[in-house]
Parts: C-alpha cells; sequence; structure tokens
C-alpha cells in the first residue's frame, strides 16, 4: 500500500507496537494519549514527601515474554529480571520500557480524543486537554482541537473507553467490544522510615490483597529506600469502588500488617490510585479488529489475553491487518 498518514489513540504496548511495525514499512504514524507520558499501565508514579524523591511502579508490575517478539523488546528496553529470572521490569521504572520503545514515534500527550469525525480515508480526531475530561462525564464544554486528515485510525486504549469514541463511525467494532470485560484495581503507594517485616512481594489467595511488593527492592531503584504498592484484588476493588482515595490506603495497609511478624510503622507517605480498567477478565478471542471499509481498527490486550506481552502482540497482528 502507498505510504499513509495513521493515527493511533493509546499509547501502551499495542499502540507502540502497531507504531513501529507501520513506520518500518514507510508510514507516517502519529500516537495520541491521554497521559502525560507512553506506557498506560506499564506506569510509574514520582513525587517527594518529606524531602525525599520517591518512586512507584503503581500499574503492571512485571513482565514476561513467551514469544520471540516480545522477548526481544525487552532486551531493547534493557528490562531486567525481577524477582525471578523469568519475569523483568523496566530500569530504573516501569515506564522506562515503553518510553525506551517509543523511541522517536511522535506522541501527542496529555490530550482525550473524544471524538472521530470526517470519512474513511480522510478520518479527523477531536481532542481534549485530558486534565477536563472525567470517566462517565459529558466531554468538556469548551472547542477542542482537531488533528487530521487521517487515512486510518487505530484505537488501542480499554474497550470501554474505545467505544465511547467510535460513536457512528465504526458500529459493528464498537458492538463486538462490548464482550471484553476488566476488573478494576485500587492501588496504594505507601513509603515508610524503616524496613517491614514482610518478603519483597505477596500474593494471597482469596484475600482484600492480590499483589504486594517491596517496590524499591527492584532493579535501578534506590535500596536505601522502603517503598511499597499494595494492589487490590478484584472483589475488594469493586467493593469499595467508590469509596474517595483517602479512604482505601487505611484498609489496605491494615491488610499487609496481617502478613508481617511485627506491627507495621505508620508511613510518612501514602496515596491510592484507581485503576477502573486493570486485569482483564473476558477477552474478545481475537488478535486484533480491523474494519478495512471505515479503515478503523483495535488492539489491545483485551483481544488476546490480561497479559503484556498479548497488548504488544495485538498491536502488531493489527499492523499486519492494516498493511494487507
Amino acid at each position: 500500500m502507498a505510504a499513509a498518514k495513521i493515527a493511533i489513540l493509546g499509547a501502551g504496548l499495542a499502540g507502540i507496537s502497531a507504531a513501529r511495525a507501520l513506520i518500518a514499512r514507510g508510514h507516517a504514524v502519529t500516537i495520541f494519549d491521554k497521559g502525560r507520558g507512553p506506557g498506560g499501565r506499564l506506569a510509574t508514579r514520582r513525587m517527594e514527601a518529606a524531602g525525599r524523591k520517591l518512586q512507584f511502579d503503581h500499574g503492571a508490575q512485571y513482565l514476561r515474554a513467551e514469544g520471540a517478539g516480545f522477548a526481544a523488546a525487552l532486551v531493547e528496553a534493557k528490562a531486567a529480571p525481577w524477582p525471578d529470572a523469568t519475569r523483568r521490569v523496566g530500569m530504573p521504572s516501569m515506564s522506562a520500557v515503553p518510553r525506551a520503545l517509543l523511541g522517536e514515534i511522535p506522541c501527542v500527550a496529555s490530550r482525550h480524543v473524544g471524538q472521530i469525525t470526517g470519512r474513511a480515508g480522510a478520518w479527523v480526531l477531536r481532542h481534549w486537554d485530558a486534565r477536563l475530561v472525567r470517566p462517565g462525564k459529558p466531554l468538556p464544554d469548551v472547542a477542542p482541537e482537531e488533528a487530521g486528515p487521517f487515512d486510518a485510525v487505530l484505537l488501542t486504549m480499554p474497550a470501554t473507553q474505545a467505544r465511547d469514541v467510535l460513536g457512528q463511525q465504526a458500529p459493528s467494532l464498537a458492538e463486538a467490544l462490548g464482550a471484553i470485560r476488566y476488573a478494576p484495581c485500587w492501588t496504594v503507594m505507601a513509603a515508610f522510615d524503616v524496613p517491614l517485616a514482610l518478603p519483597e512481594t505477596l500474593r494471597p489467595e482469596a484475600h482484600a490483597i492480590g499483589w504486594a511488593a517491596r517496590d524499591s527492592a527492584k532493579p535501578g531503584r534506590n535500596a536505601g529506600q522502603e517503598n511499597w504498592v499494595i494492589q487490590a484484588g478484584p472483589a475488594w476493588t469493586r467493593a469499595h469502588l467508590e469509596l474517595p482515595a483517602e479512604a482505601i490506603a487505611q484498609p489496605l495497609l491494615a491488610a499487609l500488617a496481617t502478613f508481617s511478624t511485627t506491627p507495621l510503622p505508620a508511613p510518612f507517605m501514602v496515596v491510592a490510585h484507581r485503576w477502573r480498567y486493570s486485569l482483564l477478565e473476558a477477552p474478545l478471542g481475537e488478535p486484533c479488529l480491523w474494519d478495512a471499509t471505515a479503515r478503523i481498527g483495535y488492539a489491545s490486550d483485551g483481544c488476546i489475553g490480561g497479559r503484556a506481552e498479548a497488548a504488544w502482540d495485538s498491536g502488531v497482528a493489527l499492523a499486519a491487518r492494516v498493511l494487507a
């Protein structure tokens, strides 16, 4: 196919892998993302408290590679083994992985694409300052910016968000995406002055906590700090989903304390973050979706399975459909 201008919505692994494959074949790609940087759930929160600079990998905790393609990507991104030889983490943060893989690909950050207008082969994106957009609320009552025209548009965000954007442009895709379901996840980030009497990672069964880890123990981090990430399980998160963030930390810290051989000290910094779309519960069952007439497609881990590698592979599959 002739060189095309392609817009990708979402700078997670699916969007990045699709962009790399398309650029390698001579196409012009621009990625749009509502976050301040690439990565999606490969996220790192940086903050300062008590005069100390802190960081927490508050999204995906590690990566696994079963296929050669994603394994090569992790080598390229210089991901390191942790907490065992089968898993990898970015250095010095999980967000370093998508940044390395994105490279020089154009990425418009902090923009929420809320509408696709125009026609097939000449799509126009209408986007707003992401800080003005609230989940489940109408789009901001301010004039959006526009970008385009684009020959094709690929969506790689969680399915619920993609359905909101597709509107009338690709109704069959929007309907198909209804099969994908994610579980939410409350995540607590806490920093302590002294080491906790706990192993580096915890994954209890049938518990309020789904995963907890001494985040500062990962390679490339400040090992002199005691920074913890506590992620609630889906059932606990759903039961507390709409509570304010300040009401989440204490019960999850209390749940963590049940695994300690000594009482937990009070953290000098604690904050909670809600992921509405975290763990995949029901996948689409196809590598990707592509409407060749509308020239609109979809890729994400929601297509194949709830692993980062599935997102990468889905993006590669969608790029192949576009190139075909």
